[in-house]
């Protein structure tokens, strides 16, 4: 076993001298993931370290005050408008992207220029997308800041992700499932919804996660569609503050530090747990 290994590293050794850039560039992709790594467990541990110290039980109170500086109404309200952006996004980004990909002429010019926009969208500043919610929906159509106005800005802000995500994970598929599926004479319409999704899950449960990702550690653009207030909002047209936006709210004030840190740690947590979720369904679904 030893000589073998010895062996192997003597080989390696040859190779890289032959081909130095070879070693350069091994070099290299391990330095970047050591810092990757490195820079990732330093947040988590800086967050951890000052923000665990600072939780405590009134920061969890059902209603929030000048005293106890509560989060959990940002989280409920997290909580909403997660589901409220994924009710509206979800279905309209898995519709587009299955009529890009299975109905549409793929040398369309319109097809093309549908690419090109849902890549361009996904990469504007969050920002952006908050002054349009406050123009369109907080102006516009009267809604005022609410969590509505908060939640369609979000379903158009992660929409693009979601077309492409899916339209990726559908392009995946083998051709050979699609052939076999009209072989045996199932239509267009069961070959997409019996075969080719069921494949294409694992894919799109990927997209649908990144997304929910951006939802939670959204504030920009909830700040000029769904407002601050911190309280359970008890209509669609009411205005609330996420877990983000809450965050923000405490540091901007400068009086309420140990607060933001306790509040940190819990968005965290609450990223790493919607994740790990998604994923595990994700595989049981890829299971099936």
């Amino acid at each position: 076993m030893e000589k073998s290994k010895a062996s192997a590293l003597k080989q390696s050794w040859n190779t890289y001298k032959k081909r130095p850039g070879s070693l350069i560039m091994r070099i290299l992709i391990i330095l970047s993931i050591v810092v990757t790594v490195g820079v990732l467990l330093l947040l988590i541990g800086y967050i951890l370290i000052h923000g665990i110290p600072n939780l405590k039980p009134s920061l969890f109170a059902l209603h929030y005050n000048s005293s106890n500086m509560s989060m959990m109404p940002a989280i409920i309200t997290t909580l909403y408008m997660t589901v409220l952006s994924l009710v509206m996004a979800v279905p309209v980004g898995i519709f587009s992207a299955i009529h890009l990909t299975e109905y549409a002429k793929q040398s369309s010019k319109l097809v093309k220029i549908i690419r090109v926009t849902t890549e361009t969208l996904s990469g504007i500043p969050s920002i952006v997308y908050g002054l349009f919610g406050y123009i369109l929906f907080v102006i516009t159509l009267g809604w005022s800041y609410s969590l509505l106005a908060g939640a369609v800005t979000l379903a158009i802000m992660i929409l693009p992700l979601i077309i492409r995500t899916t339209e990726e994970a559908i392009l995946s598929v083998p051709d050979s499932y699609r052939e076999g599926s009209f072989g045996l004479g199932a239509g267009k319409l069961a070959t997409v919804f019996k075969i080719i999704l069921p494949c294409a899950v694992p894919g799109i449960l990927a997209g649908v996660i990144l997304a929910i990702g951006r939802i939670v550690g959204e504030s920009a653009a909830l700040i000029f569609t769904a407002g601050t207030v911190a309280q359970v909002p008890g209509s669609l047209f009411a205005s609330a503050r996420t877990l983000s936006v809450h965050l923000y709210a405490l540091l901007s004030e400068g009086l309420y530090t140990k607060e933001a840190y306790a509040t940190a740690v819990v968005l965290l947590v609450l990223v790493i747990g919607i994740n790990a979720l998604s994923g595990f369904v994700a595989k049981k679904l890829a299971t099936r």
